[in-house]
């Protein structure tokens, strides 16, 4: 029986099966072996699964895939934590540079775990009654609550993602604000198609609705997730933001093999 090596990382509670697919000893093609490798029950378990694979000009590829098997659009959190390992691998030193789904991305890492993601400019936020819609590498509904820990987040968030959004989906931010520039998000996230505990687009997203909205007027927020707490950085500009940056822990749990 064939096996892989295999790496497990987390962003504030967001966690992801990494593979170096450089030698592509990985078969992407099969959704339904992705799908069970992130299956909490007969697989490794995660949120989703990424490859770090060559590329000619740049440290490394980014190719994501979300937990029911299909290859997603960005993932925050999982840039951050595939930046991780390609310093564990010994890819890059302490600054990264690498092309995901949404074009080409930077990022720092520091001495103390965490990891600065630049995002993707953000051209546009749709403001409706009661929500806000944007895309930051992924699509977000951005929603505001006054009581965030007893919203029904699952429920909630699948019925606005199927008769909002249809077979695409959207992701669904839940929000709180905490009074200055913290908020509190909680995220329904389609393709999961379940609450996760941090989504790095997601607060991303949040962050940028709430300085729209003028729920504040800083240009950096902080976002406290059910995994932990990230910080999103921006420059408004006049049709939208630019120079966003992610920032959070991103660790290695533990690796091991798989056969595939």
């Amino acid at each position: 029986m064939k096996t892989i090596p295999f790496f497990k990382y987390q962003g504030t509670g967001n966690d992801f099966i990494i593979i170096d697919n450089r030698q592509h000893i990985f078969d992407k093609n099969s959704t339904q072996k992705i799908e069970k490798l992130c299956d909490r029950k007969f697989g490794i378990g995660a949120d989703g699964l990424m490859l770090l694979e060559n590329h000619e000009k740049l440290d490394f590829t980014m190719v994501y895939y979300n937990a029911d098997g299909n290859e997603s659009t960005m993932c925050g959190n999982g840039g951050r934590c595939l930046v991780s390992f390609a310093q564990h691998l010994g890819i890059v030193k302490d600054k990264a540079s690498f092309e995901a789904i949404d074009g080409i991305h930077h990022a720092h890492l520091y001495a103390n775990g965490e990891v600065s993601l630049q995002m993707s400019n953000v051209k546009s936020l749709q403001v409706f009654d009661g929500h806000v819609f944007t895309n930051t590498g992924s699509p977000h509904h951005v929603q505001l609550t006054d009581n965030v820990e007893h919203t029904d987040v699952v429920s909630q968030g699948r019925h606005l993602r199927n008769i909002l959004y249809g077979k695409e989906g959207a992701n669904i931010n839940f929000v709180e604000p905490q009074g200055g520039n913290l908020f509190k998000v909680r995220t329904y996230e389609r393709g999961v198609e379940d609450e996760t505990l941090s989504c790095g687009t997601g607060v991303t997203a949040v962050a940028l609705a709430m300085h729209h909205t003028q729920q504040t007027d800083d240009h950096q927020v902080q976002l406290r997730t059910p995994g932990g707490d990230l910080k999103v950085k921006y420059q408004p500009t006049p049709d939208g933001y630019k120079d966003i940056w992610l920032t959070g822990a991103a660790t290695q749990v533990f690796k091991g093999e798989v056969a595939v």
